[in-house]
């Protein structure tokens, strides 16, 4: 009797069977995508079919990184990879490499897909463009270290603005790892706020040559970026995704020097235009306090002297038409009063031709008061007359 296997023996002598044939070591596979998902470690799991036929797939994290476009079921794709035995389940499948969609270049697609993703994340909205400065202090330059676009940039800036400090960040502007460089050296002068303007490209290309300025961490990081951002892959019509998230998109490295800085015309001409303004408000102010002067000077101290003479004579009248006034109404007040005690006072009765009789100077006001023989005095209104008593 034969000597009997595990299941776990068997599968993986299929898997070395598998593994080791040439044939499915590396193959190529045309199918569509049918159950796409991508596991939060970022391995995918999908199905590839055709009209008759359908194979699992699995492609790991290190290879879904380097992918250039969204994956969607539906998809008619190429598949690069081997053919493998999941051991735990005895299932065989396709081990992907590399992907990209059968028909249309994956480029393209993948273009389309992140255009169409940051589009309507509001990447590309106008209200989110930074305005460039003027005239900037620093420019920062993120292009490779060789070759023209970086000697372009630099020898434009600096014949049109050579008060501006040129600093040039070297990165890789293709091939592996470009893209992450290129976003690195944006977060880069944000965090240690080292420019006031950035210029962000390279001399031209291939579409594969320029890819890194398409790549997703790319544009986040220009949409990022509190320093405004000029783009400048070098390409009259083409456009790459940093060219629709950038602030400014200049046709080439040259031109986004002309931008970033001004010409020494436009700082003479601004100068120019400051003088005229500086010029206008100081005559204006002159001529303002020429006219107070003058009409300071019109007012000398004789004219003060005569207003204050004035003034004092009208004060004086008035003080004395009231002062006559309070008088003549006392006056007034005084007659009436008088009258009124001229009419009470005794003299007022002697005037009359009454006559006041007394008796060792008391008035005498009863003839009991008096005897026969009596001397009395009689008070007229010009003088006494003493007389004696009869009967």
């Amino acid at each position: 009797m034969d000597m009997a296997i595990t299941v776990t023996q068997l599968n993986r002598y299929i898997k070395t069977l598998l593994e080791g044939n040439p044939q499915l070591s590396y193959v190529t596979v045309s199918g569509e995508l049918s159950n796409y998902k991508q596991h939060t470690s970022g391995h995918c799991y999908m199905t590839l079919k055709d009209e008759t036929s359908a194979i699992r797939a699995v492609m790991f994290k290190s290879a879904a990184d380097k992918l250039r476009f969204l994956p969607e079921n539906g998809t008619k794709v190429i598949a690069k990879g081997k053919i493998s035995v999941y051991e735990r389940d005895g299932q065989y499948q396709l081990y992907i490499s590399s992907m990209q969609p059968d028909g249309v270049g994956a480029l393209f697609v993948a273009f389309e897909q992140l255009k169409k993703k940051l589009e309507q994340l509001g990447y590309f909205e106008d209200e989110n463009k930074k305005p460039i400065p003027k005239f900037p202090h620093t420019i920062g330059v993120i292009t490779s270290p060789t070759g023209a676009a970086v000697r372009d940039i630099v020898n434009v800036a600096t014949r049109r603005y050579p008060l501006a400090e040129i600093v040039v960040f070297p990165v890789l502007v293709q091939g592996e790892g470009a893209a992450k460089q290129i976003a690195d050296a944006i977060d880069y002068f944000n965090t240690k706020n080292a420019a006031d303007v950035l210029i962000v490209g390279r001399g031209g290309g291939s579409i594969e040559e320029l890819w890194a300025f398409n790549e997703e961490v790319v544009a986040h990081s220009i949409y990022r970026s509190s320093i405004p951002v000029i783009s400048a892959v070098g390409h009259e019509t083409d456009f790459t995704i940093a060219d629709f998230v950038a602030d400014l998109r200049a046709p080439t490295p040259s031109a986004a020097a002309e931008l970033a800085a001004p010409s020494k015309e436009e700082l003479m001409e601004l100068l120019r235009q400051n003088y005229r303004r500086m010029y206008y408000s100081l005559t204006k102010t002159i001529q303002n306090r020429r006219e107070i002067l003058a009409r300071f000077a019109m007012r000398t101290p004789m004219d003060t002297i005569d207003q204050l003479r004035i003034l004092t004579d009208n004060t004086v009248k008035y003080m004395i038409n009231a002062t006559t006034a309070v008088l003549d109404a006392r006056s007034k007040r005084l007659a009436v009063a008088a009258s009124a005690l001229g009419a009470l006072s005794p003299l007022g009765v002697l005037e009359r031709g009454y006559s006041v009789a007394q008796k060792d100077k008391k008035i005498i006001r009863s003839v009991k008061q008096v005897t026969t023989g009596d001397e009395i005095s009689l008070k007229l209104i010009d003088g006494d007359v003493l007389c004696e008593v009869k009967s």
